[in-house]
């Protein structure tokens, strides 16, 4: 009797084994949620926070806690409303145009012939190439003088003579559009392609021996594996388009006469060079509160594709 009770003491307690056990998983993942935390919620908040205050840098002796007035600006704004507009125009074209040709590139490089390993890494070049560059580059292409584009838009009848669509406010957004299109092919051919090679073969050859055509086989097999892959890119890459005023900056700097001026180049402008950090926080927060409700109605369609 007095070994057993002797053994029950030196035993830990069952509530405190329970304890430990739940805490153990996130003291292990307690360094990496500390730096986003650090690196990521925090400067959220902060940012977040100057929405509330007036924040311009040119009137400092007016800056204070203004409550939702940088909001009420900003829905009178019709610059704010215009560029939601381009936002829109610009994220769905290139969105568009970079999933269609990086799937059928992605349905390319899946097949077997000579030199794809060269061609892939060709084809992966963009993406490597920084977006500052690419801007420099797409200007120039786009340029009458130097560049090729125009001579050969004029030739192709696209323009009635060789000039630069970025000084046209009908055709500007196309430049950073096309531009874009090129720089984001290969996410999307990269991340089909590692889907594509992860579907079974044997499912093809029994659609084949079904007697189901290439048209069949792609609708029936290849689509319902890629939907999962599909909608997790598509949720990023658009994302990442919406924020993505790199070449836009660099090619038309918004212009000309705002027409390809986007939310995320008008905050630009605003916070660095209106400096006025409350205005652009309110639309930053707008933006974020607009890319959140996008991203959770894409995980709930990836949720009821992956059942």
């Amino acid at each position: 009797m007095m070994l057993e009770t002797s053994l029950d003491a030196r035993s830990p307690r069952p509530r405190y084994t329970r304890w430990l056990r739940l805490a153990e998983p996130w003291f292990y993942l307690s360094p990496g949620l500390l730096l986003i935390a650090l690196f990521i919620f925090v400067p959220m908040a902060i940012g977040i926070s100057y929405a509330f205050q007036s924040m311009n840098l040119l009137n400092p002796m007016e800056s204070g806690w203004v409550g939702w007035d940088n909001f009420a600006e900003m829905f009178d704004d019709r610059r704010f409303f215009k560029a939601l507009g381009h936002t829109l125009n610009w994220t769905v074209s290139s969105l568009l145009l970079q999933f269609f040709f990086g799937l059928a590139l992605a349905l390319l490089l899946n097949r077997e012939f000579r030199f794809r390993r060269w061609v892939q890494a060709l084809v992966f070049l963009p993406w490597a190439v920084p977006a500052f560059l690419s801007g420099l580059t797409w200007s120039w292409l786009f340029n009458p003088v130097v560049g090729p584009l125009p001579q050969w838009l004029s030739n192709l009848g696209l323009l009635s003579e060789p000039y630069n669509i970025l000084s046209d406010p009908q055709l500007a957004m196309w430049g950073p559009i096309i531009a874009n299109v090129w720089f984001g092919i290969p996410f999307f051919a990269i991340t089909l392609l590692a889907a594509l090679q992860s579907i079974p073969k044997d499912l093809y050859e029994a659609a084949s021996i079904d007697g189901a055509s290439g048209w069949q086989q792609f609708c029936r097999v290849t689509l319902p594996f890629l939907a999962p892959m599909i909608a997790i890119t598509v949720m990023l890459r658009t994302i990442w388009i919406a924020n993505f005023a790199d070449l836009i900056v660099v090619m038309t700097d918004g212009g000309p006469a705002g027409s390809t001026s986007i939310l995320s180049s008008y905050i630009f402008t605003t916070a660095y060079r209106k400096l006025d950090f409350g205005y652009a926080s309110a639309m930053a927060v707008f933006l974020l509160l607009l890319m959140t409700c996008y991203a959770l109605v894409l995980l709930r369609i990836r949720h009821q594709l992956l059942k």
